[in-house]
């Protein structure tokens, strides 16, 4: 499951950027993430 804070990795053309308070953000649907990266 993913949460807030979590590094994925995701396809070249997955997701749409928008802009939130003057912060870059990349929304895009669970399944186009490929992997999480555990620390």
């Amino acid at each position: 499951d993913l949460k807030a804070g979590d590094k994925v990795l995701f396809g070249k053309y997955s997701g749409t950027e928008v802009k939130v308070d003057n912060e870059e953000l990349l929304v895009m649907k669970e399944d186009d993430v490929m992997a999480i990266i555990e620390d």
